[in-house]
């Protein structure tokens, strides 16, 4: 708070004081009072209003300047209320205690909000649950009558599927602390389970999956990982290029500090313009306009997941040629104890 900003503020209040000053002066006059003791009186007077603008500014520059700092300091700034002291004067005791009102209405509003959301998510995660019985009622039905359904009823079935995962995985990403265990892993256990269970789409495509150095450890959740990768393996068969056999590479390389996990194919690859968004919430790019109907969903998924896991991850891309996506594991012996 600024000294001439604080005048200003106060600036009917010294247009009063001086026309009341003004008025002593008057009146002492006239009653024919001696010109020392007017002189005496209106130094009184005057110093008295100094001394209280500047005691006044004082004590509330202190508070004020006080709010300021810490709130450009805090992060979550609705919890200014809690880094400053109740002050000793009345405006400030004011707004304090608004804040403090203000802080308790927001906490009441976001239970409510939270408890709705939570509510919801647990609906969603039943049913998709649920739904998941049918469908794998379904693929053994059309498994028993492959002649009369054919592949293609085999494929849409796959394809449920796949999108229930992605709607039961984003619905726990945001409490994924709740559901992960975090535990030494093998990567070629989790590489191969990921494999397993997207065969039949591999195969019906005529990709292939070559492997490199995945005997290796590392801290995470398996399961996490595994859906991860099916994201992985989904957009390679997605994003294929005609007449190109689909050849999916996942390797693994161990650094002094933390293990790459490399997934690389050689589909029609990522345009550069978008290479920053891909793992941005709904976007699809030209990729998901031209060559196939997609929600933008996966890889932003498989981003917070791996920011929920302690996992980072980078794409990088040729268009035309490549694919290649790197989860970095960082070592930490935390766990392990």
């Amino acid at each position: 708070m600024r000294f001439r900003d604080y005048i200003r503020d106060r600036l009917w209040f010294y247009i009063i004081a001086a026309v009341s000053f003004g008025l002593m002066l008057l009146f002492l006059t006239a009653y024919r009072v001696s010109g020392q003791l007017v002189s005496f009186i209106a130094a009184i007077y005057l110093l008295f209003i100094v001394s209280e603008e500047l005691a006044g500014f004082l004590r509330k520059r202190q508070f004020y300047d006080d709010l300021v700092r810490k709130l450009d300091m805090l992060d979550k700034k609705y919890l200014i209320h809690e880094m400053v002291r109740k002050p000793d004067f009345l405006e400030g005791r004011l707004t304090y205690d608004v804040l403090c009102q203000a802080h308790k209405a927001m906490c009441e509003n976001v239970s409510d909000h939270k408890r709705s959301s939570d509510d919801f998510r647990e609906f969603i995660e039943m049913w998709v649950h649920e739904v998941k019985l049918p469908v794998a009622s379904l693929q053994l039905m059309a498994h028993n009558h492959g002649d009369k359904l054919g592949d293609k009823f085999l494929e849409q079935l796959r394809r449920i599927d796949g999108y229930t995962d992605q709607v039961l995985y984003y619905a726990r990403s945001g409490s994924a602390e709740k559901d992960y265990i975090i535990k030494e892993t093998s990567l070629k256990r989790t590489v191969a389970n990921a494999a397993l269970k997207n065969r039949e789409d591999i195969q019906l495509a005529g990709a292939s999956v070559e492997t490199e150095g995945l005997d290796i450890s590392v801290m995470t959740d398996g399961k996490w990982l595994e859906f991860m990768l099916g994201q992985f393996i989904a957009n390679s068969l997605k994003y294929t290029v005609e007449g190109r056999s689909t050849v999916m590479s996942i390797s693994a390389e161990e650094l002094t500090d933390r293990v790459l996990l490399r997934f690389r194919d050689n589909g029609i690859g990522i345009p550069e313009k978008d290479l920053p968004r891909v793992f941005d919430k709904s976007f699809t790019g030209e990729n998901g306009r031209l060559y196939a109907k997609s929600t933008g969903m996966g890889l932003y998924i498989v981003k917070s997941l791996c920011e929920k896991l302690g996992h980072s991850i980078s794409v990088t891309s040729q268009q035309g040629s490549y694919t290649e996506f790197t989860i970095a594991f960082a070592k930490n012996d935390f766990y392990k104890m």
